[in-house]
């Protein structure tokens, strides 16, 4: 939100740049590594769907599919349908980068399987996130723009949910990705080198869910600083 009613309001700069600057070095970063690394074949010479077989069946999960899907870093895991899915750029892969993606999907599904509480939470949050970032929005410019504290108080609090769910969704990425490169390691499929590599790659996706926590907070902060603006006028 960009505008006081009537005029620009350069404050909103002041909270989003310094959260938009991180986001955009955490895309160039995870684009420039994965590229780097793509280009580098690990050592067992095994693609993306090899290993996740692999390390799903060391974890006993021989009930969790995988599937191929389109795109690149489309990687994801779908905890109901308890299917992994590849994109196109990992599932065939034989490169560093291939494997340290998969791993870490593999590593959500051990926590879907495990019922890790942060991974519970933050699939419980998924509806209320999307609610309350959508109506919560509307709500807050909707009580800004006709003066409504008590609205667009209600506003902020279900918008609030949006940076709540961010919030939750760090120590589900970083717990899978610290899975991900002990699942690797244990059972043999990477070399000092290619774990080194590998690392590199999920440090660099790990990045972009801190850049997205810090968009989520710097929005929910300059509304607050909206909100305390309201406050004033209605107590002068």
């Amino acid at each position: 939100m960009f505008f006081y009613p009537g005029f620009f309001n350069p404050m909103y700069f002041v909270f989003a740049l310094p959260a938009l600057l991180l986001a955009l070095y955490a895309q160039w970063r995870v684009k420039s590594t994965y590229a780097k690394y793509s280009q580098v074949a690990n050592a067992t010479r095994m693609t993306g769907a090899e290993v996740a077989r692999r390390l799903l069946d060391a974890a006993g999960l021989y009930n969790v599919d995988i599937q191929r899907i389109p795109g690149e870093l489309t990687d994801h895991y779908d905890p109901g349908a308890k299917v992994l899915r590849l994109s196109d750029s990992n599932y065939a892969s034989y490169s560093v980068a291939a494997i340290g993606v998969t791993a870490h999907e593999v590593g959500h599904a051990i926590q879907d399987a495990t019922a890790y509480r942060p991974m519970r939470a933050r699939t419980a949050l998924v509806p209320v996130a999307g609610i309350g970032s959508n109506l919560g929005y509307v709500l807050f410019i909707l009580g800004f723009f006709i003066h409504a504290f008590g609205l667009a108080t209600l506003g902020l609090i279900l918008f609030s949910a949006a940076a709540v769910f961010a919030a939750v969704t760090l120590p589900v990425e970083f717990n899978a990705s610290s899975r991900a490169m002990r699942l690797l390691e244990e059972n043999g499929l990477v070399t000092v080198q290619d774990s080194g590599m590998a690392r590199k790659v999920l440090d660099a996706a790990a990045l972009t869910y801190v850049a997205g926590l810090a968009q989520a907070l710097s929005q929910v902060l300059y509304f607050a600083f909206l909100l305390g603006g309201m406050g004033g006028r209605r107590r002068d």
